[in-house]
């Protein structure tokens, strides 16, 4: 039998040994193995959970709470049932009876009652507390959790599986202590049912030994009370370890280590803590009437053991390690340090004085890991990788502002205030603020304290910290201005890893006789445009072919499309639907009676104001599809889409051009706006 056959099969078959346990008669023989059994197991959980890195590690404990209680209890019905009928219940209980209480009934009370308070008002009551309010906190902090989660997905710091593999770690936490606070209550319950079962055992033993076996009183309360007192202690010593697990288990928290490696190297940290108090100890010797020998030898111990400690305050200037004198950063006015300082970066985000703490890890800041998952996310979905973002402080910038550099223009500003999150969502006049703008979407948001976070999510709000809305705006401006972005630098490098996985094409790419600059602008067209190019080596073939009889840009562009163009519109769709806007025929017709071939590429030889009107009627069509939840797409003729997207890009930059030919058969096309010379019609 397999392991996980044999834990389907044991473990429902002991839970049930335990409900036959109550009401089948047990030989004192197998009694004592099952108590001593109960010691074991509780020993058991009390060293797991002192052992475990964090609670979930254990997260069957509130169950085997309830399976060891009802053991217990059910030990507790059969070793009553042998004291009253036989006057006799096994080894175990008769020497709790006799040698570890020294047959005094008295003493044996005392102590029992001692164990009960214990674990009743101390043990239990914290730990119940404890798990109640880690269970009303981690449900309250469930949503902060699952957006920051969210929130690491969209920069590129986690992936999906990860992402996943956190919300359900989330869950799993709620879960946990919401159990964890009702089988604390099992605990609780336990305690006050030894109290009951020992005073129940008391009384009937005497009046059954009085009654039905002839002793006298004395006998009957020296016979009995002493088994009942061995039976309680024999019970209480367990249900005290399992309640000392408990207690553990909600108050540990998530760490590298078990618990004893914790506390020894946490102390280990506190040497002139650890000093001090043997100092102080020491000191109590001198009070009269105290042990001299006693306090010094423990002082004297504290002290030597906290100047052996290593010093953890810092390190001096000479455990630095040295610099290379390779390494020397060059001299601020050398020809190196100036040219520097000139070369204008592709990508820069500025940032105020006051948001350093973004960038610094040692307060918490976490905006440059975030950037990095960034560049990976992009590349992921663009099929290049961007430029390292330089970051930098800029003095001239406006309080807990920053901005978005490409080129050295500034194309994104947004503002970050310290202290404070953003807050997304309506019926926001209950939270202290600021209104302002989410700088990506544009929506109506809140500039709320960070102490707000928990109201706001109370509210239903859309929380967002500081870091996050910077890296969103960030990505946002990348895929915009991805195509400008596109160096040639690059482009060799994405030409190097197919000439290493497919020789072919890059062979024929040579052979056509195509430049580094033509596969340069051919990329950097399709990024304009929100086309990955992670598929090179189709993009690549397509230009190839094309290149023998003509290498105008939009020609190759234009060929590149045909080739990925079920991808390009699978790509548009939502769950195999794409909503589509197109053009009354008539509309089209004249479209390409005006069509006219550039320098630049092909245009409309429209009159401006006529040209205007078009592209507004196509912007109110599209506006109105988002309106209604849809993400339209404008479908033309094929060459008339290059000219129909240069008109409208200014005016609709968001709304992607497509040719009938690139639609994927698989694709369900529905039509919900049509665009006409008169007025924009939606169907």
């Amino acid at each position: 039998m397999t392991k996980f056959r044999f834990g389907q099969v044991a473990i429902p078959a002991a839970v049930v040994s335990i409900i036959v346990m109550m009401v089948v008669p047990l030989p004192t023989f197998m009694l004592d193995m099952l108590l001593a059994l109960n010691i074991a197991l509780a020993m058991l959980v009390l060293l797991t959970s002192m052992f475990v890195k964090r609670a979930l590690d254990f997260s069957v404990f509130p169950s085997l709470l309830l399976i060891a209680t009802m053991f217990r209890l059910g030990l507790n019905v059969s070793s009553t049932r042998l004291v009253l009928l036989e006057g006799y219940a096994g080894k175990v209980i008769e020497s709790f009876g006799n040698f570890v209480i020294g047959g005094s009934v008295v003493v044996g009370l005392v102590i029992f009652l001692i164990l009960v308070v214990i674990q009743f008002m101390v043990i239990t009551a914290g730990a119940g507390r404890v798990a109640e309010v880690g269970a009303r906190f981690t449900l309250d902090a469930m949503p902060g959790k699952q957006m920051a989660i969210d929130a690491d997905l969209n920069s590129g710091l986690i992936d999906e599986d990860t992402a996943r593999t956190r919300r359900a770690d989330v869950a799993a936490e709620a879960d946990f202590y919401g159990a964890m606070d009702g089988a604390s209550k099992f605990v609780k319950g336990d305690a006050i049912a030894g109290i009951i079962i020992t005073v129940i055992n008391l009384f009937g033993g005497f009046i059954v030994g009085v009654a039905q076996r002839g002793l006298s009183m004395s006998e009957a309360m020296s016979t009995y009370s002493l088994l009942t007192v061995g039976d309680g202690l024999v019970s209480q010593i367990p249900a005290l370890l399992i309640s000392i697990a408990s207690g553990l288990i909600v108050t540990r928290a998530a760490t590298d280590g078990d618990m004893g490696s914790d506390i020894l190297a946490q102390f280990r940290k506190q040497g002139s803590a650890i000093k001090l108090g043997g100092v102080a100890v020491a000191c109590l010797a001198v009070i009269p009437g105290l042990p001299k020998g006693t306090f010094l030898i423990i002082g004297v111990t504290l002290y030597v053991i906290g100047t052996r400690l290593p010093k953890t305050e810092g390190a001096t200037d000479n455990d630095l390690p040295a610099l290379p004198a390779g390494d020397a950063a060059p001299a601020p006015d050398s020809v190196e340090a100036i040219a520097g300082e000139m070369r204008v970066e592709p990508l820069e985000l500025e940032i105020a004085y006051d948001l350093m703490d973004l960038v610094d890890p040692s307060r918490g800041g976490d905006l440059l890991d975030r950037v990095k998952g960034l560049r990976r996310k992009i590349a992921m979905d663009l099929g290049m990788v961007i430029p390292l973002v330089r970051t930098r402080d800029n003095l001239d910038l406006p309080a807990g502002h920053y901005a978005i550099k490409v080129h050295g223009v500034e194309l994104g500003r947004g503002e970050a205030p310290p202290g404070a999150v953003l807050v997304i969502g309506d019926g926001l006049e209950s939270l202290p603020g600021v209104a302002t703008k989410e700088p990506v979407f544009g929506l109506d948001a809140m500039w709320v304290p960070s102490e707000f976070r928990h109201q706001a999510e109370l509210l239903g709000a859309t929380v967002v910290d500081r870091s996050s809305v910077i890296t969103t705006h960030l990505s946002e401006v990348v895929r915009l201005n991805a195509g400008r972005l596109l160096s040639r630098q690059d482009v060799r490098l994405l030409l190097d890893g197919v000439k290493s996985t497919d020789p072919a094409v890059a062979e024929e790419l040579t052979a056509a006789n195509v430049s580094l600059g033509e596969v340069q602008r051919v990329l950097s067209d399709l990024l304009e445009e929100g086309v990955a190019i992670r598929d090179l080596v189709r993009i690549l073939e397509a230009v190839s072919e094309r290149a023998r009889s003509t290498k105008e840009p939009e020609a190759l562009v234009e060929a590149v499309r045909g080739a990925l163009g079920p991808a390009i519109s699978s790509a548009l769709a939502a769950d195999g639907r794409l909503p589509v806007v197109t053009f009354e025929p008539l509309v089209e017709h004249a479209l390409l009676e005006a069509l006219r071939a550039g320098d630049n590429g092909s245009f409309l030889a429209l009159e401006p104001e006529q040209a205007e009107a078009l592209a507004m009627q196509v912007a109110s069509v599209a506006q109105a599809a988002e309106q209604r939840g849809d993400n339209p797409v404008l479908m033309c003729a094929a060459n008339l889409r290059p000219a129909v997207r240069r008109l409208i890009r200014n005016i609709a930059p968001g709304l992607p051009v497509l040719s009938y030919s690139e639609l994927s058969p698989q694709l369900r096309v529905e039509t919900i706006g049509v665009v006409n010379l008169g007025s924009a019609v939606s169907v």
